[in-house]
């Protein structure tokens, strides 16, 4: 009973996650991850005895740590991928704050310039009468 149970939630999780890919709520890219997880959960849980035949063949003497193993490696390899694109997130965010403050250095100075010719223009005009 505990085998169809975890299946179930497997595919209803399988199932969430492509309705939330669908709404736009969660990007393909990271759903796609997340299908997997759930598809595993699925199997797992209602055809456990491919992780006890993994597990013997790989010489793990309790099959349900092989599972624990493989799930808590996959989610080191998510976290260190967050971690490199959150990296790669804040150094584009340095440089386009960067690129902002010389634009507005670039445009302080048109001003300056706009304004002092046009200070230029008014002087000329009242010596001029």
């Amino acid at each position: 009973m505990i085998t169809l149970i975890t299946g179930i939630i497997g595919i209803l999780t399988a199932l969430g996650i492509m309705i939330l890919i669908r709404k736009d709520q969660l990007h393909v890219r990271y759903g796609l991850g997340w299908v997997a997880v759930a598809i595993t959960f699925a199997m797992l849980g209602l055809f456990p005895q491919v992780f006890d035949y993994l597990a013997t063949n790989l010489g793990v003497a309790y099959p349900p740590i092989l599972a624990l193993t493989l799930g808590f490696s996959v989610f080191v390899i998510k976290i260190l991928i967050m971690d490199i694109e959150r990296s790669g997130n804040v150094i584009k965010l340095q440089r386009l704050v960067q690129r902002i403050a010389l634009l507005e250095t670039e445009i302080k100075e048109m001003q300056n310039s706009i304004e002092r010719k046009t200070m230029e223009g008014e002087s000329g005009e009242e010596t001029g009468d």
